[in-house]
């Protein structure tokens, strides 16, 4: 089995009985005994579980039954999403590792599609930092260079799939925590749409989502027709799409007016590899019809952004229940302190505001442009450690590789607006940079069509990490 196989390839292969469920699933075990004491994309394994669910998947096929789409596939998931009979520690020192009762709907969905939940993949603690380093855990280390960060928060997630330990992984995202990763393994990072992928609690003010990271946008299309499919239940609904994503694949989706923003909406530095990452990009799909141009779109003030930032954010991670509160990391800490100072009318204040400048933002897609075109991050994979590093140290504002990852990610989540990110760029040193398409309300149609064209142009899923092709 080639380990960098699509999803949706292997489930048919497994249809048609040419691979056995448990033949992929003990690949996929063989690899991350082979590589994972070096990348650290694990946190919690059960191969036995896995072993056996595959052993029902072969048997089922064995048997002639009716198969759901992706049966026999394995994958991860991130340790922020709750499993029962799994552990969820959010990678922190405060929650304890007791199996859990409850099973989020995502991972309902993951179920309902035919795949095989294989282990749990590490975040830094509460999924707060776009570089997957905890204190419970360790660094999770960047397979395309292993001194460098994968990205977070869902950086287990995209290691594995980057090294080949999984075909696909599931990922979340509250503000840039798909596409970073995305970003710095060099794979396809989607964030859906607000209200597309149900949730039991949308946190953040409704800023985070539930995703995948993979290597194929056939993958991340089947991925998310799997995720959203709809919940009654639900606060929000995401109108139903004119017919299932996997069906974009392939489908024309031009001419599109494509704005091209290379100069980050918070103000920093950005690297000029990012910022050849989009321009070339933008080449790419001049050539493939569309007509690109330079923009600059008003993306959220200051405030907005600080506020989301420090009172959104601050204020959730104070509501958690930590059994061990004293454990917390340092920049975790310093959050909570803050948030127990604010004045609720502060938060009320900085809600309001959100919501207004959202409109105004949104106003812009199908007036000035279809979809807006940018880096994914303002700078390369950085350091392994260094935003760990950077956060703990005390401050009251945001550091500046920080905010170099989450420059062009963030407004996404606040607004609610679809976003992917695609490896159609390496830096001169062999290193991915990511560019990011941004589409209007509930248009992930849009994006895959762009992205699987993209990707026929390009052809990335042939690029592998080299110390990870055996």
């Amino acid at each position: 089995m080639d380990p960098f196989s699509s999803a949706v390839d292997l489930a048919a292969a497994v249809r048609k009985k040419e691979l056995s469920p448990v033949e992929i699933v003990d690949a996929c075990l063989d690899r991350i005994d082979r590589y994972d004491p070096d990348v650290n994309a694990f946190v919690w394994r059960d191969d036995e579980a896995v072993r056996a669910a595959a052993r029902a998947a072969e048997r089922a096929v064995l048997d002639g039954r009716d198969l759901p789409p992706l049966h026999g596939v394995p994958i991860p998931v991130k340790d922020l999403t709750r499993v029962a009979g799994q552990p969820a520690t959010c990678g922190s020192l405060a929650l304890s590792d007791t199996a859990g009762t409850v099973t989020e709907p995502v991972v309902s969905r993951f179920l309902d599609a035919g795949l095989l939940l294989m282990g749990r993949t590490n975040t830094p603690e509460m999924g707060l930092l776009t570089d997957t380093d905890n204190r419970r855990y360790g660094a999770t280390r960047n397979p395309w260079d292993t001194t460098r960060s994968p990205g977070g928060s869902s950086g287990g997630a995209a290691a594995a799939v980057a090294a080949g330990m999984a075909p696909v992984a599931h990922a979340s995202d509250g503000g840039g925590s798909i596409r970073v990763p995305a970003s710095a393994c060099g794979l396809v990072g989607l964030k859906p749409s607000r209200g597309r992928v149900p949730q039991s609690l949308m946190l953040w003010e409704h800023a985070t989502t539930e995703g995948a990271v993979t290597r194929h946008t056939r993958d991340a299309a089947a991925l998310l027709d799997a995720m959203s499919v709809p919940d009654r239940l639900a606060m929000y609904q995401a109108p139903r799409p004119e017919r299932p994503f996997g069906e974009e694949v392939g489908r024309d989706a031009g001419p599109l007016r494509i704005g091209l923003l290379t100069s980050a909406p918070t103000g920093v530095p950005v690297d000029p590899e990012c910022v050849a990452a989009a321009e070339h990009t933008g080449r790419l799909l001049e050539s493939l019809g569309h007509s690109v141009f330079p923009v600059s779109p008003h993306l959220l003030s200051p405030e907005v952004l600080l506020g989301f930032a420090w009172t959104v954010l601050d204020a959730a991670l104070w509501a958690v229940p930590y059994e061990r509160p004293d454990l917390l990391e340092p920049h975790t800490r310093r959050r909570m302190e803050r948030a127990r100072v604010r004045h609720s009318g502060t938060y009320t204040g900085t809600v309001a505001l959100l919501q207004l400048e959202s409109r105004a933002v949104v106003a812009q897609w199908g007036r000035d442009f279809d979809v807006l075109l940018t880096p994914t991050m303002a700078c390369p994979p950085p350091a392994s450690g260094r935003l760990r590093a950077e956060a703990d140290a005390a401050r009251d504002e945001p550091g500046t590789q920080e905010l170099q990852t989450v420059s062009f990610t963030a407004f996404c989540n606040v607004t609610g607006l679809p976003a992917v990110s695609l490896p159609t760029y390496r830096s001169s040193s062999g290193l991915p940079i990511g560019s990011q398409l941004v589409g209007g309300p509930w248009e992930e149609a849009v994006l895959i069509r762009l992205a699987s064209a993209l990707e026929e142009a390009e052809d990335w899923t042939g690029r592998h990490p080299v110390d990870f092709t055996a």
